[in-house]
């Protein structure tokens, strides 16, 4: 719980924390939102990085002049498509005895199974859909590589996603983001992308409880 309690301050209050670091990185913190997209979208063990909001909270940062919006895009895109990418790669490595790998505190074996279902039923279109999952959006690609599908297909996929995902949530912060009630209820705000986010998994998990009893 000692774990979780910075990282809920800093999700929840983002656009403190990440005004903070633009002022005190200066060009750098292209750098540092980069890292952060990277590491959520490209290793099975940091699904708890920020995400959508992130995104959201970099476009009304930028929308102040904080930040360039063109290059904010780039940059984010590019990590996105990366991150993917060697999340796809070390899942393609460690192939199907990934399944048999015990629960951790690092390792949510619950979460890969649920992807892996998900992917099962919608094939390519997992890697499009998961980017606006969290948990799923870093679970995917990992669970593409380990299902061998093609890297021309994945690439393709994984781009459309990326794109899609990015463009959408920054824009959506610099265009509204700074309008006076989101400004002065932002956590709340917040709060609302994590839950949006969250609710198709949710209403995933109680249909398929239903349909198993």
């Amino acid at each position: 719980m000692e774990f979780f309690a910075p990282l809920l301050d800093i999700v929840l209050h983002l656009d403190k924390h990440l005004e903070a670091l633009v002022s005190a990185y200066g060009v750098w913190i292209y750098a540092i939102l980069f890292a952060v997209i990277f590491s959520e979208t490209g290793f099975v063990v940091t699904p708890f990085l920020p995400g959508d909001s992130l995104l959201f909270i970099a476009g009304a940062l930028a929308a102040l002049g904080n930040m360039d919006i063109s290059l904010l895009i780039l940059t984010l895109t590019a990590a996105a498509i990366l991150g993917n990418t060697v999340n796809y790669s070390i899942g393609r490595y460690f192939g199907p005895r990934v399944f048999h790998w015990e629960n951790s505190r690092l390792f949510n074996k619950a979460a890969l199974m649920k992807t892996h279902l998900f992917y099962e039923k919608h094939g390519g279109k997992t890697l499009v859909i998961s980017r606006f999952l969290p948990l799923f959006r870093t679970f995917a690609p990992f669970v593409a590589g380990i299902g061998s599908m093609s890297y021309a297909r994945f690439t393709l996929f994984n781009v459309v996603g990326a794109v899609a995902w990015v463009v959408s949530l920054t824009l959506a912060g610099y265009w509204f983001g700074n309008m006076p009630w989101i400004k002065q209820n932002l956590t709340l705000v917040i709060v609302g992308i994590i839950v949006l986010s969250l609710l198709p998994v949710v209403i995933g998990a109680v249909k398929a409880r239903s349909t198993a009893s």
